[in-house]
């Protein structure tokens, strides 16, 4: 968990040094582009760690495989992803625990959050596309 810790900090240290480089790229009347948010799937006892950005406006881009299906399911959600649609899938009850987190904004709104699941399989089915990646 602690490397989870180390990764969000990195990139959130990251995302502050950013607003100079988005002054490029600002849209119309100087607004800033939207952060979108830093994705993490980790291990048990974080033996790898893996991360994404995912930005949903002005349209699905970042570093995301499956950005467009991700983002149709967050909206879907409300932007809750604790209400992410469950898919229905057979897996084991084999235990080996994987972390899973999102930090950053959605639709101008602030996210934090973080859910263990038993194991890989049962994340796939709890959180779709967000968290394929």
């Amino acid at each position: 968990m602690r490397s989870l810790y180390v990764a969000t900090a990195a990139f959130l240290s990251l995302a502050a040094a950013a607003p100079a480089a988005h002054a490029a790229t600002a849209g119309p009347a100087g607004s800033e582009r939207p952060r979108g948010l830093f994705l993490t799937v980790s291990g048990t006892e974080n033996t790898w760690v893996r991360g994404v950005l995912l930005r949903c406006t002005p349209k699905p881009s970042g570093h995301h495989p499956y950005a467009a299906e991700a983002c149709a399911e967050l909206k879907a959600a409300g932007g809750d992803l604790d209400a992410l649609p469950v898919e229905q899938q057979i897996c084991t009850k084999q235990y080996d625990p994987v972390t899973v987190a999102a930090t950053g904004t959605y639709r101008g709104k602030s996210i934090t959050w973080h859910k263990t699941f038993g194991n890989a399989c049962e994340m796939d089915a709890s959180t779709g596309h967000v968290f394929r990646f």
